[in-house]
């Protein structure tokens, strides 16, 4: 915006910037007119904005809680794959010697706990082969209390017989997103 004077009349006359409109000079701040006590919302507008956005928070509180819950069961679906998998190496190292064990283990581990403290290589002396890191958590009960299915345990025994551990399921009697038990994955 730049002021000139006119050689006619002595009072400056304001010219506007190259490549405006009038309709985007009357827009600017300064030509705005100050607003009056009337402006604003209506309570009836106000009503109607909070309503929709408690609508949409309504929406997402149950899209939310699914997600925390997809995610606990992949969690446990990893740790019951990382400790199978664990019980299967050391099945596979005890198959072909690679330490002693028990006559009626049927060369699977005694509890979890065999496969973190690892067990000692009988052709390396003093060497342990570790299976596990450490006993993972089980997300839906918060607990490394795991349970066990003993080789010479019933099928559809819920006891675990303690001779060895042939499989390792979740003590949560609660139901997935898919409709099964986890106890029973």
């Amino acid at each position: 915006m730049t002021l000139c004077t006119n050689a006619a009349t002595p009072q400056p006359v304001l010219s506007l910037p190259q490549g405006s409109s009038s309709r985007a000079w009357a827009q600017t701040p300064a030509a705005r007119q100050p607003l009056n006590s009337e402006s604003g919302l209506t309570l009836v507008e106000l009503i109607i904005c909070v309503a929709i956005v408690a609508l949409l928070a309504s929406a997402a509180i149950p899209i939310a809680r699914f997600q925390v819950k997809r995610t606990k069961e992949r969690e446990l679906r990893r740790d019951l794959w990382e400790m199978r998998d664990a019980i299967d190496h050391y099945k596979d190292a005890a198959d072909k010697g690679a330490f002693q064990i028990k006559a009626d283990s049927l060369g699977y581990p005694p509890d979890l706990q065999t496969l973190v403290d690892g067990v000692e290589v009988t052709s390396a002396q003093g060497k342990k082969v570790k299976f596990l890191r450490k006993v993972p958590t089980d997300p839906m009960t918060n607990n490394t209390d795991w349970g066990l299915r003993s080789n010479q345990d019933d099928t559809d025994s819920d006891s675990f017989g303690g001779q060895n551990v042939f499989d390792v399921h979740s003590k949560s009697t609660g139901t997935a997103l898919d409709g099964t038990k986890y106890n029973t994955w």
